[in-house]
């Protein structure tokens, strides 16, 4: 197993951010954390240490757990090949959708068992019995059991869900229930996406949330967008492509890379000019995000109005720097595929960006960069457990056109936050829809502004961080001899 290193981060940068009766509630929170868990260390198990909401979420939380004076650790699973096939399997699954459509049966049970108990093997060693071990996702849920056999206190928190439960999803709790009925806790973002077997006592509803002050969220000046996106070659400004430096999390320095020598960011297009309005989707390359959606739509609005000259960038990551996710490189395949077939006149408006994942700060700075220099950000996924990409384009106050599933209709109030897709799968709608931010500044203007204050009330760390104190606190208190 990998441990992911994580600096420290004072929790009063992120106290300064709040009103003072939210930076007193924190302060509150990371008190009775100290005296609640004493010399316990809390673990976290993930399947990446990079590429995904899931990570980026760590790298937040456990920095300013750690600089409130909480002993937290990190550690990512190995796996191969097939072990993320199966859980990649889960993953569709518990969204509703057959991903592959392979089998989840018996042979897939013993692999992904073989799998984790090495992986328990490991942790064994680490783990000290009181511990506090948060599981995430699929990938993990087998370890469970292995961990409460030695005393840990264990917690499985799931990312993923669908509001209303098929026989797929069926197919796919019947896979996990095994496992994850050793937890002393589960957590899931929206209350709909837990089975109806889940015990109500154990169950906890924990939103996800933004660091503000991450590099993928911290307030960038125009110039400093611009600059960033010419160097890294994601519009032509060649006024601006010179040397870009930044700071990185553990406050060394980091400078954006020019790519050129490797063929560039974009997949067979020149890059936009900076002045032209840009449409923007940022997710992996996953069939439920729906990027041949998007493709589709904007040729549509396009073909009805011009969109005042707007292009479409379709941002995701490296392919072959995302480990547990192996459909990535089959799903940019096919948008390649799509997109060398789309008219001519609109080819050149289209552009698929492959963001390095090689540099965690870099990317999360070019993402920054991409995201505020959005005329619109849209995300129009088929299934969605919550939609981070969505927080941090309202963050950044950009006008946001999302599917109205799964956590992203917590997130946005159709007309007011944002624009709601009722049906995601209805192309023409979102093309409709996606016209009215371009056409009318003035509606671009207030839906970004009521965006970033909706972000600002309840999804940024502070509250999620409390909501953990809470859960672990009383997982402690009960599980202890009185």
């Amino acid at each position: 197993m990998e441990e992911v290193s994580v600096r420290p981060v004072d929790l009063g940068q992120l106290a300064a951010l709040l009103p003072a009766d939210r930076a007193e509630r924190l302060a509150t929170a990371a008190d009775r954390a100290r005296s609640a868990f004493g010399d316990r260390v809390v673990w976290h198990v993930n399947a990446t240490s990079h590429g995904g909401g899931v990570a980026e979420m760590l790298q937040t939380l456990l920095a300013y757990a750690k600089g409130a004076g909480i002993e937290n650790r990190w550690l990512v699973l190995d796996g191969d090949p097939r072990f993320f096939a199966i859980t990649k399997r889960l993953h569709n699954v518990l969204h509703g959708e057959p991903g592959d459509g392979g089998p989840l049966g018996p042979a897939e049970h013993a692999h992904y068992e073989e799998v984790l108990r090495a992986n328990l093997a490991e942790l064994v060693r680490r783990v000290s019995p009181g511990d506090i071990v948060l599981l995430h996702d699929p990938q993990t849920a087998g370890l469970a059991e292995g961990l409460r056999e030695i005393g840990a206190r264990v917690v499985w928190r799931c990312h993923v869900g669908r509001d209303r439960p098929n026989d797929v999803t069926d197919a796919g709790w019947e896979f996990l229930r095994p496992y994850v009925r050793h937890a002393q806790g589960l957590v899931f973002s929206r209350r709909a996406y837990a089975p109806q077997w889940v015990d109500g006592e154990l169950l906890a509803v924990i939103p996800p949330s933004i660091d503000p002050l991450a590099l993928k969220n911290m307030a960038l000046a125009p110039e400093q967008v611009t600059a960033i996106l010419a160097r890294a070659g994601l519009v032509a400004d060649g006024r601006r492509e010179g040397r870009v430096d930044f700071l990185r999390r553990d406050g060394t320095p980091g400078t954006v890379r020019s790519h050129r020598s490797s063929g560039g960011l974009l997949l067979g297009t020149d890059p936009p000019p900076p002045t032209v309005p840009l449409v923007v989707q940022v997710s992996r390359w996953d069939r439920l995000k729906d990027m041949a959606g998007v493709m589709e739509g904007f040729v549509r609005a396009v073909d009805e109005d011009d969109l005042n000259g707007a292009h479409l960038m379709l941002a995701g990551p490296e392919v072959s720097g995302v480990a547990d996710d192996p459909e990535g490189a089959e799903v940019l395949g096919d948008c390649r595929e799509e997109w060398r077939h789309l008219p001519a006149e609109v080819r050149g408006r289209v552009h698929l960006a492959c963001v390095p994942m090689d540099d965690g700060d870099e990317n999360a700075i070019i993402v920054n960069a991409l995201q505020r220099h959005a005329a619109v950000v849209v995300q129009k996924s088929l299934v969605e457990g919550f939609g981070l990409t969505v927080t941090e384009a309202m963050w950044k106050g950009r006008p946001v056109v999302a599917s109205k599933l799964g956590g992203i209709q917590d997130q946005i109030v159709d007309g007011r936050d944002g624009l709601l897709v009722e049906d995601p799968y209805d192309i023409d709608e979102f093309a409709r829809i996606l016209g009215r931010p371009l056409a009318d500044a003035g509606l671009a203007s207030r839906l970004g502004a009521a965006a970033q204050a909706r972000v600002a009330q309840e999804y940024v760390g502070d509250r999620h961080l409390a909501q953990y104190v809470e859960l672990f606190s009383d997982l402690v208190r009960h599980s202890d001899p009185a």
